[in-house]
């Protein structure tokens, strides 16, 4: 989702023929894209006939938006002229690590968009794409008519969720409809929160293919999210997001994007605690044992946003 800028900006700039290489799971985000001529993919390592298939290309440049050893062996099999994008992993560890903050006062987008600064390309200010093909739709699901919030349980690590009692409780804190949203992983979950918050908050995890969810991400009046990729998807659709941080901190550049002159996200956190952040990406549990990260999110403070 967060390259997408980078993409649409390169296809409008240089009229070039671009193509896109990720893991076969995000492949789907990118296959409506309009910017994208061809989507290539991968489950955890690309497979000899995919690096042959790509060298034979002979792309005239790589951008590389991950920088990781995997896509350094790419590069040095695909032997054209390449730029990658700055991790900026050091000032990362120092924040994490001894909470000197060095990292720059810059989105990551901005910093994906300086990979292709030196071919000319600059960012046209009209943020994130997520494009929905024209047959997924929510024909045979009932959604509540709005206003109603999507509220987005999912987030790859336990340290980035809130626990399913404080959910519970900012549920409670409404009377408008809440749509909870999340795959497999938060379908027991969204059964438990939906049972306890009342007849007010509709579980449809599990039920929902990604575009799908996006469709009521789309129709929402305001959703409510982790950090997480649903929360750029909906930023991409411009909608008005309270986004809860944890264990992770919007200081990494991840907040949600918008366009230029745009900003409809309130970022709900716990500020001045010293174990925090404890990771860049987060744990499974919480590294200190008392989670006062989301604990201690005011339930109120999200709700009354609502």
């Amino acid at each position: 989702m967060l390259t997408t800028p980078v993409v649409r900006c390169l296809k409008k700039q240089l009229g070039a023929e671009l193509h896109f290489l990720t893991k076969t799971a995000f492949a789907p985000i990118l296959e409506e894209n309009p910017y994208v001529d061809q989507v290539f993919s991968f489950q955890k390592e690309i497979a000899p006939d995919t690096i042959r298939g790509l060298r034979a290309m002979r792309y005239d440049h790589v951008i590389d938006l991950h920088h990781n050893l995997r896509s350094l062996r790419l590069k040095l099999a695909l032997g054209r002229p390449s730029r990658s994008f700055d991790k900026l992993n050091w000032q990362k560890w120092l924040l994490v690590n001894f909470k000197i903050d060095r990292m720059p006062e810059a989105h990551i987008v901005d910093r994906y968009m300086a990979t292709v600064r030196h071919l000319g390309v600059v960012y046209d200010g009209e943020g994130l794409d997520y494009f929905i093909p024209k047959g997924e739709n929510l024909d045979e699901i009932e959604i509540p008519s709005r206003p109603f919030t999507a509220f987005v349980l999912g987030a790859t690590h336990a340290t980035k969720r809130l626990p399913e009692e404080k959910i519970i409780e900012i549920c409670r804190g409404t009377t408008q409809p809440i749509v909870l949203l999340g795959g497999k992983t938060e379908q027991d979950a969204g059964e438990r929160i939906a049972k306890a918050a009342g007849s007010h908050v509709l579980n449809l995890c599990a039920r929902l293919s990604l575009h799908q969810s996006a469709c009521v991400v789309r129709e929402s009046s305001k959703v409510i999210t982790h950090d997480t990729g649903l929360m750029h998807i909906a930023a991409a659709l411009q909608k008005p997001i309270i986004s809860v941080w944890g264990s992770t901190v919007p200081k990494f550049g991840m907040w949600p994007f918008y366009p230029t002159g745009m900003n409809l996200n309130t970022s709900i956190e716990v500020l001045g605690l010293g174990c925090r952040p404890c990771s860049k990406i987060g744990f499974d549990r919480c590294p200190k044992g008392h989670f006062k990260c989301m604990k201690e999110i005011e339930a109120n403070r999200v709700s009354s946003h609502v």
